[in-house]
């Protein structure tokens, strides 16, 4: 069920010290706010500079303000946000962000270890991931949309407002009188997650009121599938081997060869097939029966290639 401003900051519980990802934005500001209120002393900001808009700056300086009147301690990262070509502006900021909290987590002093990192996306940001997970007809692990927990480099994250509509933590900021800067990016309409936002939000807020709930219940089965399914190819891998060996893969469900190559790309080689050359994979591995028959097929960045009785994987380019 969804939750009140107040009720999902009484549910939070990091361990201390905090740190809070403070965009300038009115979702992080108010984060920011009400765990300063709650854990004075021990709580304190990270904001990452992209670069990669004028009113950057003027989002620096609301942050090193708000974090000065709270007397608050606030860790600046300017990094390098660009996209490379085929790859979203988005997932290039967002990647550069996590990593910028990292950076500064790790590097944080022994007695001033950050032990927590709190960010700010509420109910409509996990209903906006979920449609954009189904516009690309993600499987279960995209479909389970953004955890509210999970555990990193040794930094538990958190997102404790994931259960709030984004227009209550305006209204908790708002009764606090507390102003905050607008992304102008925000409203341009020729990013995916702003039409969202835009045009399907109030669509489904007037055919379905209680949609924040029923898309987290969903997101909730899917991560739980998610899990089983890694398991399962956890467990599948130590008996194929990595690489996988042909035989006992071959005796596998297609299914279940699906999952484990899955898994085995991702973890081996951080790299992930599309649908189509997955499917191509399993045809010939259903085709591999005889001790002469090639594999090598384009699977993400690289190559699944047989060698022998065994698959692997290669990218050119590192090879040269």
């Amino acid at each position: 069920m969804t939750q009140s401003f107040d009720a999902a900051i009484a549910a939070f519980s990091p361990a201390l010290p905090l740190a809070v990802g403070l965009s300038g934005g009115a979702d992080s500001t108010a984060l920011l706010l009400a765990c300063a209120q709650k854990w004075p002393g021990q709580v304190q900001a990270i904001h990452v500079h992209h670069g990669l808009q004028a009113a950057a700056d003027d989002f620096e300086r609301h942050c090193q303000a708000l974090c000065e009147r709270l007397q608050v301690p606030l860790t600046v990262r300017r990094v390098d946000a660009r996209h490379a070509p085929g790859e979203s502006p988005e997932d290039a900021a967002r990647q550069a962000r996590y990593k910028a909290f990292e950076d500064v987590a790790q590097s944080s002093q022994a007695l001033d270890a950050i032990h927590s990192i709190a960010l700010a996306q509420h109910a409509d940001d996990q209903v906006e991931t979920l449609l954009l997970a189904l516009s690309r007809g993600a499987g279960v692990a995209g479909l389970a949309a953004m955890p509210a927990y999970w555990e990193r480099g040794g930094i538990r994250w958190h997102r404790p407002l994931l259960r709030v509509a984004g227009a209550q933590v305006r209204d908790w900021l708002r009764a606090q009188e507390q102003n905050w800067v607008e992304d102008p990016t925000n409203t341009d309409e020729r990013f995916t997650r702003n039409r969202i936002r835009a045009q399907l939000l109030p669509a489904l807020e007037a055919a379905f009121p209680s949609f924040r709930d029923t898309f987290a219940r969903s997101a909730g089965h899917a991560a739980q599938a998610s899990a089983l399914l890694l398991e399962l190819a956890q467990q599948d891998l130590l008996q194929v081997g990595s690489p996988p060996k042909l035989a006992p893969l071959r005796a596998l469900s297609r299914a279940r060869q699906a999952n484990l190559l899955r898994h085995w790309l991702r973890m081996a080689h951080a790299t992930t097939p599309t649908t189509a050359q997955l499917q191509e994979l399993l045809d010939q591995l259903a085709a591999c029966s005889t001790r002469g028959h090639r594999i090598h097929i384009k699977v993400g960045r690289g190559f699944v290639v047989r060698s022998g009785a065994q698959l692997d994987w290669y990218n050119p380019k590192v090879l040269v």
